[in-house]
Parts: structure tokens; C-alpha cells; sequence
């Protein structure tokens, strides 16, 4: 049935969802104008805004280019190979491979969404080189397993309020995670996407006649030559010796990191991906061929992540981000304030496709509401996690790493990530007002 319901969006988003570089110049014209319309800005004054913030994420950019390029690098080493080739035996099917591939993607994007994105995208590649099965479904499949990243153990709404020093701390303290990712209604919202959104996926499995699938020759890794010794340089190369002392010297630093009570964030994980995969290439001629296949995907992220900066800039100093939180905030009461939080949260996601940088934006909002209708704090702290995930299923931004890897384009998979958007929104509104 869900195979028929997909079928007009799959052909909808085929036809009209240009390419992520014209998705964000299209939103940039649209933030233009409504910062124009809605807050009476000139049009100088928003050139000003978005120019001012268009290197503002330079950091972030680095860091998400180093997420796809460290966590391919792992994901590549023989080692992870070998789990993932073992793992896909698991799967004999297409319908068994649908399902195979969201539970590998749901249970990395809990730990740490960059391993999440990386894992499922290489996760496909490797089934859809031994079982027959669509392969727009089985990438759409890996990335709808991401929605669960921000009620999880990398979520950086709740890991960011309970973090002594933060910036709303003199308005609501520390709030633990026992209150936000280990609450029961987070678990029950987790839990239930981890049932309902692999079943979706497999409901949506279009005839044979409707499927789309890929050469298995194309996804096959190049056969590594053998390596040959003709010059001195090509034994450091070649070194293992080098490879480790290095290596084992970055793990020896994580030890005493998280020793001293150092906490989970984005440059820890890229440094751990990168010092794994240091050690298990063995060698940095290895290594370094891996970087090569790796860098063909990060041109995505490279030109488009700067125009998100933009876009951020004008949203958020413009006023218009607060207005549209506001509108939603007017209309609340107690209970249903994480509900048009959670709405809210999804909609500037869209333009904001940042958590940390979402949080920033809502906070000074939602947090005077919620202590001036009695609601949980907490609970609206995470209805703009959950949010922010949410749209993700809209927004191509986060799937560039994945689509990069998989080889597909983002109109490829988006028409079945639409259903999934329909789908989960439900489940997590209830989640969030009722239980």
C-alpha cells in the first residue's frame, strides 16, 4: 500500500527538487524577501547581514568536511569492511536489506550522527552489491535512519543544557540528560521510531517494474596494486611502523581526554575517526589513497555551506527567526507548547540547518514561554532537538555526505523521505505532547 502512496511524491521530488546548489540559492532569495516584507529591512541592509555572516561557518564547514573524509577513511579500513560484509549476510532479500540497512543507520545516528550518515551510506553500497534491490529506497532507507540523532547520545541540544557554563544556564541551570535523552518520553519516541520507520521503508518498496537499480560493478573499491619499493621515500610510505607510532600516540591523547572528564563533541569524533583509521589503513600510502576516493564527495559542502552561513545570518539578525517562533509561542498553552515548539523548530531547520546554531535562535524564545505557561523545560528543549531532526528528511543539507558517498543525487531519494516526514512527525508530536 505505502508503495502507492510513495509513488507520486518519489515522482514529484524527481521532477521538481533541483539540485541541493539550487536548493540553497532558491532559500537565499527566499530569506531576502521575507526579511524585506515581513521584518522592513532594506534590501542594503540584508545584502549587509548575509554578507557579513557568509564565512560565518567556516569552522562548522571544516568540521563537516572532516566528518565525510575521517568517517569514510574508518568506514573503509578492512577491518569495518569485514563487519559491514558480515553483517549484510544478515540479509538475503530486498525487503530484508530495506530493513537491514534503517536499523544499522538508526543505531549509528544514536550514537554520533556523523558515524550514522557515514556507516549507512557505505552499509548500502555493500548490499546493494550483492542483493537486487532498489537502490533510491535502499539510500533513502540509510538516511532516514539519521531522524533519531538528536534524542540521542551526539544530540547537541541536550548535551549542550547539560554542560555547566552554558549559555541559558543563569535562566533554567543544568538540566542532566536523565531529563532530556534518557527521559521516558524520549526513549518511547526512539524506540518507536526504531520500529515504525524500518517497517515504512520496507512498505515502500516499489514494484520491479517501478524499481531503479545499480550496476554492482559500480560500487565495487579498487583493487589495491601492489606496492612497489624504488625509492627511500617509498618506505615511509609504506610504513607501518610510522603509521602506528602516530596513531597509537592520537589514541594514547583520547585516553587522557576522556580520563580527565573530557565530553563527546564534533572534534573529538573526528579525531577519533581519523587516529582509528590511521592505525587500521596501516599504512599512509593506504591511507591516503582512501583520502583521495573520499575528498570526489566533499565538493557539496565545500559551496553550499558558506550560503547557509548567510542564510543563518539573516534569519536570525534580521529578527525573522524570532518572529516566526513568536507566532508559534502566541498560540500555546502548557500542553501544547513542545508541540508548536516541535513545529516551529522544523520549519526555521529549513533555513537554519544547524542544531547548536537552532538552539541559539530559539532558546531566548522558548525558554520564557515555557516558564511563563508552566511547561517543562526540558521537554520543549527537546521538541526543538526533535524539530530540528525532523526536517531533516526535507532538507537535502544533511544528506550531502551520504549522497556524495552513495553516488545518487538528492531528488534520487527524497520523494520516499517525504512519506517518512509524514509519518515520524506524528509519531514524535505524540511523543512529545502526550506521553
Amino acid at each position: 500500500m505505502l508503495s502507492r502512496v510513495a509513488k507520486p511524491f518519489v515522482r514529484l521530488v524527481e521532477r521538481y527538487l533541483p539540485d541541493p546548489y539550487i536548493f540553497v540559492l532558491l532559500l537565499t532569495l527566499v530569506a531576502f524577501a521575507a526579511a524585506i516584507l515581513v521584518e522592513s529591512k532594506t534590501p542594503m541592509e540584508v545584502v549587509q547581514i548575509w554578507g557579513n555572516g557568509f564565512w560565518g561557518l567556516l569552522t562548522f564547514s571544516m568540521q563537516m568536511l572532516l566528518v565525510l573524509l575521517t568517517g569514510f577513511m574508518l568506514a573503509s579500513t578492512p577491518l569495518i569492511k569485514a563487519g559491514l560484509v558480515r553483517i549484510a549476510t544478515l540479509a538475503s532479500t530486498p525487503g530484508q536489506a530495506i530493513i537491514l540497512v534503517t536499523l544499522v543507520s538508526l543505531a549509528a545516528s544514536w550514537i554520533n550522527w556523523g558515524f550514522g550518515l557515514v556507516i549507512g551510506a557505505l552499509f548500502a553500497r555493500q548490499l546493494a552489491r550483492v542483493i537486487r534491490v532498489d537502490y533510491r529506497l535502499l539510500v533513502a532507507s540509510a538516511y532516514s535512519g539519521f531522524i533519531v540523532w538528536h534524542g540521542g547520545l551526539a544530540g547537541s541540544v541536550p548535551l549542550t543544557i547539560a554542560t555547566p557554563g552554558h549559555f541559558t544556564e543563569n535562566q533554567i541551570g543544568v538540566i542532566g540528560t536523565g531529563d532530556t535523552i534518557f527521559a521516558f518520553f524520549n526513549l518511547a519516541i526512539v524506540i518507536s521510531l526504531f520500529i515504525v520507520v524500518p517497517l515504512v521503508n520496507r512498505l515502500m518498496m516499489p514494484d520491479e517494474k517501478d524499481s531503479v537499480y545499480v550496476d554492482p560493478v559500480r560500487l565495487e573499491d579498487e583493487v589495491e596494486t601492489q606496492v612497489e619499493i624504488t625509492r627511500p621515500a617509498d618506505h615511509l610510505e609504506n610504513s607501518r611502523i610510522l603509521a602506528w607510532l602516530v596513531g597509537f600516540g592520537g589514541l594514547a591523547w583520547l585516553v587522557q581526554y576522556f580520563v580527565n572528564s573530557g565530553t563527546l563533541n564534533l572534534n573529538v569524533v573526528n579525531f577519533t575517526f581519523l587516529f582509528l583509521a590511521i592505525i587500521l589503513h596501516q599504512t599512509p600510502r593506504r591511507l591516503l589513497n582512501c583520502l583521495q576516493e573520499a575528498i570526489k564527495g566533499g565538493a557539496g559542502i565545500v559551496i553550499q555551506f558558506p550560503f547557509y552561513a548567510g542564510i543563518m545570518a539573516i534569519m536570525v539578525q534580521s529578527g525573522l527567526a524570532q518572529t516566526i517562533s513568536s507566532g508559534f509561542v502566541a498560540i500555546a498553552t502548557e500542553t501544547s507548547l513542545p508541540f508548536w515548539t516541535f513545529i516551529s523548530a522544523g520549519l526555521l531547520n529549513i533555513f537554519v540547518p544547524s542544531g547548536g546554531g537552532q538552539w541559539a535562535v530559539q532558546a531566548p524564545v522558548m525558554l520564557p514561554a515555557a516558564e511563563a505557561l508552566g511547561a517543562d523545560v526540558a521537554r520543549v528543549a527537546m521538541a526543538v532537538a526533535w524539530g530540528d531532526a525532523w526536517t531533516n528528511l526535507l532538507q537535502p543539507f544533511w544528506a550531502l555526505p551520504m549522497l556524495a558517498i552513495a553516488g545518487l543525487k538528492a531528488k534520487d531519494i527524497m520523494g520516499f523521505c517525504l512519506v517518512q516526514l509524514f509519518i515520524t512527525g506524528t509519531i514524535i508530536s505524540i511523543g512529545l505532547v502526550f506521553l
